[in-house]
């Protein structure tokens, strides 16, 4: 009886011992948390400053990926129209994101640094083909993401607004990219100068 008591007691003293404490549950997807910065999320490719691609088509990722997610298919490159700095570039380039581990070992093999993962974890989506990410959706994420695609760093509705917003932000609104957008519009300044108080 009296070690049923201690251990009633024991227990009752880490209940109590935590009530004083401030919760730490995050309210998804109200609340997101900050990555790492090692953090291995959503891939994408990379152009170099003079807008050409980075990918030269070797094929290395995809030799190193280990769950055989990623798909590259390669070109000679046209020299009066280069798309990529080496002889080749990659004319198909896909990543199946169902398979996809996170891994990085594609980021490590990369000899011209073309391909990185980044800081965006939302991923979820209604359809398995949309899963698959070309070369046209790791190029140019904002504008060619999923159409259903939950995505916090990638919205249709905020660019088409006008409001410029860097991949890897955390942003607080979360709805699908063709849904419309439950915030109010951002007033142009020409707007904003309109309901100026001449006072």
């Amino acid at each position: 009886m009296l070690n049923d008591t201690k251990a009633l007691a024991k227990g009752f003293w880490t209940t109590f011992k935590h009530i004083v404490r401030p919760p730490i549950t995050v309210r998804y997807p109200d609340e997101k948390r900050t990555t790492a910065a090692k953090f291995r999320g959503r891939h994408r490719l990379y152009r170099d400053e003079d807008g050409l691609e980075r990918c030269i088509g070797c094929e290395l990722c995809a030799a190193a990926c280990p769950s055989q997610a990623i798909l590259v298919r390669a070109e000679e490159n046209d020299p009066s129209r280069p798309v990529s700095p080496g002889e080749r570039f990659a004319s198909v380039y896909e990543i199946n994101m169902i398979r996809c581990i996170f891994c990085g070992f594609c980021e490590e093999a990369c000899p011209v640094d073309a391909i990185k993962l980044g800081p965006e974890y939302e991923l979820s989506d209604f359809k398995r083909p949309d899963f698959v990410y070309t070369k046209e959706m790791l190029l140019d994420p904002e504008k060619n993401a999923p159409p259903t695609q939950f995505h916090a760093d990638v919205e249709r509705s905020t660019d088409e607004r006008g409001v410029h917003t860097a991949l890897g932000t955390v942003y607080r609104s979360h709805h699908p990219i063709g849904a419309p957008d439950p915030r109010p519009p951002v007033p142009t300044e020409a707007q904003a100068g309109d309901n100026e108080d001449p006072a």
